[in-house]
């Protein structure tokens, strides 16, 4: 998981965590209940809190890009992943 925005104030920081608690619950409600429509509503509800908590979408961060997700061979951690001699 990525972690929140660290620019973000403490009160709306907490407020965005329960947004996303709330609407994981709705997505819980939806699948048990089998109503589709819902659980489209209640997934955006979490993509949109992840996007403001800035665990999604753009960066918040200055710097180098978002290697997150990314296989090490893929990245510009290529050579140091290759020389660990714990693969399998």
């Amino acid at each position: 998981m990525a972690p929140a925005n660290p620019n973000l104030s403490e009160s709306d920081r907490a407020a965005l965590v329960g947004q996303l608690m709330n609407a994981r619950r709705a997505v819980r409600d939806a699948l048990a209940s089998g109503d589709s429509a819902a659980l489209r509503e209640a997934r955006a509800a979490v993509d949109a809190a992840k996007v403001a908590l800035g665990e999604r979408g753009p960066v918040w961060w200055d710097g180098d890009a978002d290697l997150n997700r990314r296989m090490a061979k893929n990245t510009p951690y290529a050579e140091w992943y290759a020389s660990l001699d714990n693969q399998t």
